[in-house]
């Protein structure tokens, strides 16, 4: 690296570079491997103010993977060097994603060796804040990790859901840990001894979870919160539904009805509505668009699916992106909606975003593969518009969850 040119991540997180030629053109370059050896990148082109400086918080971008002011866009627009490859992290106690950010001279298109390295640097990019604990849970039926923030509590708790890939995700459950929650990442399917397939849900497992979590003595009651992106949505809508337990509830693009697998309660029983396979179309690089396979709802062959959200007690956020290909979650939360009391819920829908609507700082993911699917699956979404709804609804997701649950201590990340 050049001595006299510098980069770095100030301490909001955005880059910084010092010590160019005033209206010097360079090339902004973010790179990382994730745990599976796959690497993502972002590249954006910029041209120094008058001091040498490029600011990512002041400065726009001229061109790369975004164009304008996005101060985090080196961090919000990676994109895989592999086609259909999702950005997860996994361990999210052990170690950090690892940054690399570079400044080369010029137009750097593809880098190479004949490319003129200016300056670089490495950013540690954590899930979890200093003293977060992590707990494997394995108790009765309930398989998943809870994630505490450090301190005697208690804290307020909250179970966090993932959808149709089954398996444990935690990054959100460390974030949200990180702010102050007591949160269990719940697994329901394809993990440790729990069924390999989802062929129903069995609700008094989820009740379990939650009374096991109340439980807990850094637990601060005497409800608890629950957030869940598709498949995940429909759960939590379901214990939101059925559950005196959950007082707040975030629904992220999910449905209202059950698909798919029967939900079964304690003598209760409501069929699922079938999917329509056969209505699937392939995109031109081979991906599944799933948008299709669900009926219409509001046909009144569907009525008997539907989770009676008029019984919910407690609040519920929907969170909806409105470019959503794998379902029509806006139709889904307007259903939902409709038949609740006008003080149980709130709409948040975001034209451009897709379906994996996750923290800020999570690259647009519209297309991956997914664990039980033959094909890469289309999820939807516009870099730029999908990355403003997760930084704007990911504060209202937090500030819902404090008003509904009671202050959570913030962590120093």
């Amino acid at each position: 690296p050049a001595p006299s040119a510098r980069a770095e991540p100030n301490r909001c997180g955005w880059v910084v570079v010092r010590g160019l030629s005033p209206s010097q053109l360079v090339t902004l370059r973010a790179w990382l491997t994730d745990e599976h050896g796959e690497r993502f990148q972002a590249r954006a082109f910029y041209r120094a103010d008058e001091a040498g400086e490029v600011d990512a918080a002041r400065h726009a971008a001229l061109g790369g993977n975004y164009a304008g002011v996005w101060p985090m866009g080196l961090f919000w627009f990676l994109q895989p060097d592999n086609l259909f490859r999702r950005l997860v992290k996994r361990d999210v106690a052990g170690s950090p994603f690892l940054v690399h950010l570079e400044v080369f001279d010029g137009l750097c298109l593809v880098t190479g060796p004949q490319d003129k390295l200016l300056a670089a640097c490495t950013a540690e990019r954590w899930y979890v804040g200093p003293g977060v604990q992590r707990v494997p849970i394995r108790e009765g039926r309930v398989r998943g990790a809870l994630l505490l923030p450090p301190g005697p509590g208690p804290f307020p708790a909250v179970i966090d859901l993932f959808g149709g890939a089954g398996g444990l995700i935690e990054f959100r459950a460390g974030l949200l840990a990180s702010r102050g929650f007591a949160v269990l990442a719940l697994a329901f399917f394809a993990y440790d001894d729990l069924p390999r397939t989802l062929s129903h849900l069995d609700l008094e497992y989820f009740e379990e979870a939650a009374n096991l979590l109340l439980q807990h003595p850094k637990v601060r009651g005497p409800g608890l919160g629950v957030i869940g992106v598709s498949k995940g949505a429909e759960v939590a809508l379901a214990m939101a539904t059925f559950l005196p337990q959950v007082v707040a509830t975030v629904w992220i693009n999910g449905t209202a009805f059950l698909h798919g697998n029967p939900l079964t309660y304690k003598g209760l029983h409501i069929p699922p509505i079938p999917y329509y396979t056969e209505r699937m179309l392939f995109t031109e690089l081979g991906a599944m668009d799933n948008s299709a396979i669900f009926a219409d709802p509001r046909d009144p062959a569907c009525s008997a699916s539907a989770i009676p959200v008029e019984k919910i007690q407690g609040k519920v956020l929907f969170v909806v992106g409105e470019d959503d290909r794998s379902f029509n979650s806006k139709l889904f939360a307007q259903l939902a909606t409709a038949r609740m009391r006008q003080d149980a819920y709130r709409l948040l829908s975001y034209p451009g975003a897709g379906h994996l609507i996750e923290p800020p700082g999570s690259p647009l993911c519209s297309v991956s593969v997914l664990r039980g699917s033959p094909r890469p699956v289309v999820w939807g979404g516009e870099s730029q518009a999908h990355a403003k709804a997760q930084e704007h609804s990911w504060q209202e997701i937090v500030q819902f969850l404090e008003l509904h649950l009671g202050p959570a201590a913030s962590i120093k990340l």
